[in-house]
């Protein structure tokens, strides 16, 4: 989901670049292919089970709903030059779909376990517990695409309407679980080490949030009366700017942090993907209220943080394959 959101990213920023688009479309193959090979590689593993009951494993459950709507939506945004318009929607259908379904599955089942099976220390809270609720916001942002290719009528509605209440429901838990977060930073140790880099994972979450009600209030008039429509425009940009606020102030706790942890040694470890998918979901939401305002307010800092991200993600990508190379090599004969 990390690569998939550096294509769908390049796309939505106010200011285009040469080659920018044909690079997000080499990236977008890119995740779609990772996305085959991880998940056939994980079902051949058959450790769903064991890991549901590990309260740290559980909680990225949310990953694969977040990745097969990223790849759809990219499949959408990119993918007709390639495979033709019918084809693209038709994969995208299918693969907001499944990563819906998987997602809302997700975001009930693991906060189930966590109250019935699951057993925490106080200062346990950490970034990875967002990750089985925001889900549903990625399929808000993403949903709003199909908007427009839905059935008029009760169809379309249904579907916008479902996307606001799984951008309440994402948006809510996200909330809940940023306010457990922030407690244990303040009232415990200063996490250490692999854990750092989850503390992004609340950008992400109110990144998504912004991203969504700007995409949803986009094509709202496709489906609702003009009061309402025009309403959902408003809601979009006030709460929007209100929320984006929210989220430059939690991008400064994280990187101060991040900051302090890198001066003692940030080791590497699968964590630092953490960095990625927030930082996208940051340029998508700043990108989302440039474009609803012009203000360069949010112009600018769109494209410097996908300039961030994209060395973020370059970064991490080295690492990992240097690792995976690394922990290869040390296995058994």
């Amino acid at each position: 989901m990390g690569t998939g959101i550096v294509a769908n990213a390049a796309v939505t920023l106010p200011r285009g670049f040469h080659g920018l688009r044909t690079a997000a479309t080499v990236v977008w193959l890119g995740a779609a292919l990772l996305l085959i090979l991880l998940t056939l590689r994980y079902l051949g593993q058959r450790a769903l089970r064991v890991h549901a009951a590990d309260p740290v494993t559980a909680q990225f459950f949310g990953a694969p709903p977040m990745a097969l709507l990223t790849v759809g939506a990219g499949t959408l945004l990119l993918g007709p030059p390639l495979i033709g318009a019918g084809a693209a929607l038709a994969v995208d259908w299918v693969l907001w779909s499944l990563g819906t379904v998987l997602g809302l599955v997700t975001a009930c089942t693991v906060p189930y376990l966590m109250i019935t099976r699951h057993r925490f220390a106080p200062d346990a809270a950490f970034g990875g517990w967002l990750m089985p609720v925001v889900p549903p916001m990625v399929s808000a942002a993403t949903g709003a695409l199909l908007v427009p290719h839905a059935p008029a009528g009760q169809p379309r509605l249904a579907l916008l309407l479902g996307c606001y209440a799984m951008l309440g429901l994402g948006f809510v838990a996200a909330l809940l679980v940023l306010a457990m977060i922030y407690g244990r930073l303040v009232h415990h140790e200063v996490p250490t080490g692999a854990v750092v880099p989850t503390v992004w994972i609340g950008l992400g979450a109110l990144g998504q949030s912004v991203t969504a009600l700007g995409a949803l209030a986009a094509v709202a008039p496709s489906a609702l009366h003009a009061p309402y429509a025009r309403g959902a425009g408003v809601f979009a940009l006030l709460g929007g700017v209100a929320v984006w606020g929210f989220a430059m102030l939690w991008l400064a706790l994280a990187t101060g942090l991040t900051a302090r942890t890198i001066r003692g040694g940030l080791p590497f470890a699968p964590t630092w993907w953490s960095f990625i998918f927030p930082l996208g979901a940051c340029v998508t939401a700043t990108s989302t209220l440039a474009g609803r305002t012009g203000s360069q307010l949010f112009v600018s800092p769109a494209v410097a943080l996908y300039a961030l991200l994209v060395a973020a993600w370059g970064v991490v990508v080295v690492r990992s394959l240097r690792h995976a190379v690394t922990h290869m090599g040390r296995r058994p004969a």
